[in-house]
């Protein structure tokens, strides 16, 4: 076999090696999958942004409930357009556990919120006028 045809050969591989999934048997995004995800990212970050500086709602409940649902749109969007995971990658193991997790937060949240609740209904029965003129 002459030089030029090795060469060649060795081109074609690393060409072809180039558009396979990673080593491990992955793909790792494409360009346009992270320019996707930058472009989403910036916009999930400005809108919250000029929420608090142009003061568009009156309301500051509203504008915490907004902001925190843009956080959590763009905590998805890192872990799609970043972290590339979704349906297929690990078998869909990686995305059953995120899964778990979220649910096993969620519950030991509204439990630890329930709890405190009662706790202050039933171990702290004074109005807030019987508690001004408490010792």
């Amino acid at each position: 076999m002459s030089h030029t045809t090795t060469n060649q050969a060795a081109a074609t591989r690393a060409n072809d090696h180039a558009h396979e999934p990673a080593h491990d048997g992955h793909s790792h995004g494409s360009m346009r999958d992270y320019v996707t995800g930058f472009v989403l990212s910036v916009i999930l970050t400005v809108i919250p942004f000029w929420l608090v500086m142009g003061e568009v709602l009156e309301s500051r409940t509203w504008t915490v409930a907004l902001i925190m649902l843009f956080g959590a749109v763009q905590i998805v969007v890192h872990m799609v357009y970043f972290l590339h995971m979704n349906r297929k990658s690990e078998g869909g193991w990686i995305l059953s556990s995120l899964l778990f997790t979220g649910i096993i937060i969620i519950i030991a949240l509204a439990g630890s919120l329930w709890v405190m609740h009662h706790l202050n209904t039933n171990m702290m029965p004074m109005s807030p006028e019987q508690m001004r003129v408490a010792p």
